[in-house]
């Protein structure tokens, strides 16, 4: 590391902390040759991770892509853009605990269905049906009665 302003390596660190995100440290340092201070952020590198698709190609993670298909089933429900931040943490925290680095979308898309389960009902139909791609109203009749069935054992547990 070096003095931006002068290039010297003589530095010292002279304040540390955590960014609030907890995902890079923040260090102010200042320069014993020209006595300026700078900021650094220390940051872990992790691997990128790419998304096998059907098709078989591959594809580098988006997060941005996945807030995108929480945001369109969610779309007018009463579910808060924090709540959606949150699903998305998790899921990419669970998919870069992985030792692999690429993922079949298939299994992203089975954690966004057990999120939206758990979030919204209505958003999670309208997830499963552009991921199962519903044909017909069968398909979704099928997926509601998994749903009520499901329901109904909940109730019955906590009675």
């Amino acid at each position: 590391m070096r003095c931006p302003f002068c290039q010297s390596e003589e530095l010292k660190v002279i304040d540390k902390r955590e960014t609030p995100d907890n995902e890079s440290i923040r260090r102010r340092r200042e320069c014993e040759k020209c006595e300026k201070r700078f900021t650094t952020h220390e940051r872990i590198e992790n691997p990128n991770l790419f998304v096998i698709k059907k098709n078989g190609s591959r594809q580098e993670f988006n997060r941005e892509k996945l807030i995108k298909s929480f945001l369109k089933a969610c779309e007018k429900r009463p579910i808060s853009q924090e709540q959606i931040d949150e699903e998305v943490s998790k899921i990419e925290a669970k998919l870069k605990s992985f030792e692999e680095t690429e993922i079949p979308s298939k299994y992203i898309g089975e954690l966004v269905m057990k999120a939206l389960n758990k979030l919204d009902k209505v958003a999670y139909i309208r997830f499963a049906s552009v991921y199962r791609d519903f044909t017909d109203l069968s398909d979704y009749e099928e997926e509601l009665k998994k749903l009520v069935k499901v329901e109904t054992k909940k109730v019955i547990k906590e009675n």
